[in-house]
C-alpha cells in the first residue's frame, strides 16, 4: 500500500516521488504532472487540503489563461483525459478509480447506456472525458448529471468542471491515504 509523504517535506522529494504522489492523488498524466510539479509542488504544505486547493487554484488560473488563446488545448485535454471513462471500459483502472466506480456496478442494460452517455459526451467534447466525484453517488444520478452536461453544450465549462471534480477527487483519495497511516 502507498504511503502519502508528509506535506512538509514536499521540497526534499525527487521528481519520481513527486510524480508517484501526483499519480495516487489524481491519475497517472506526465502533463499534469510537469505542470504541478513546477508550479505548485515547489514548497511545503501544512496539509494535503492545502496543498490540493493549491493545485486547484492554479489549475483553474492554467485554463482560464489557455481558454483565452482560443486554441487547440491539447495539455488540458492531455489532463482531463487521464481520468478513465465511468462504468465497463476497455480502460485499465487505477486501484483507486476502481475503488471510487464501485457503485456504478450495474445491469447489462444499464452499463450500455452508460458507455452510450460516454461516448456522446466524448462526441459533444472532443478530447475530453466526463469526470465528476462519484463519492457513492448512484449509476442514475451519475447518468443524469451526465445528460444535463451535454445538453448544456459549454466546453469551457466542462473543462472547468473536471478540474475541480479531478481536486475533489484527490482530496478524498488524500483523506482515504492518509487515514490508512
Amino acid at each position: 500500500m502507498y504511503t502519502l509523504p508528509s506535506t512538509k517535506t514536499f521540497v526534499e522529494l525527487n521528481l519520481d516521488q513527486k510524480s508517484e504522489c501526483l499519480a495516487h492523488l489524481f491519475e497517472p498524466c506526465q502533463t499534469l504532472a510537469n505542470l504541478l510539479i513546477q508550479n505548485v509542488f515547489n514548497r511545503n504544505y501544512q496539509s494535503y487540503n492545502d496543498f490540493i486547493e493549491s493545485c486547484r487554484a492554479f489549475l483553474l488560473l492554467f485554463l482560464e489563461k489557455e481558454q483565452s488563446k482560443r486554441e487547440v488545448l491539447p495539455d488540458i485535454a492531455q489532463i482531463i483525459s487521464a481520468h478513465p471513462r465511468l462504468g465497463p471500459s476497455k480502460d485499465k483502472l487505477s486501484s483507486h478509480s476502481s475503488s471510487e466506480q464501485k457503485s456504478l456496478a450495474g445491469s447489462q442494460e444499464e452499463s450500455q447506456k452508460l458507455a452510450s452517455l460516454n461516448a456522446l459526451y466524448e462526441e459533444t467534447f472532443p478530447g475530453l472525458r466526463y469526470v465528476v466525484f462519484v463519492n457513492g453517488r448512484s449509476r442514475e444520478t451519475i447518468m443524469e448529471n451526465m445528460r444535463s452536461r451535454i445538453e448544456r453544450g459549454d466546453i469551457q465549462l466542462e473543462r472547468k468542471e473536471a478540474f475541480n471534480a479531478m481536486c475533489d477527487i484527490a482530496i478524498d483519495r488524500a483523506e482515504k491515504l492518509e487515514s490508512k497511516l
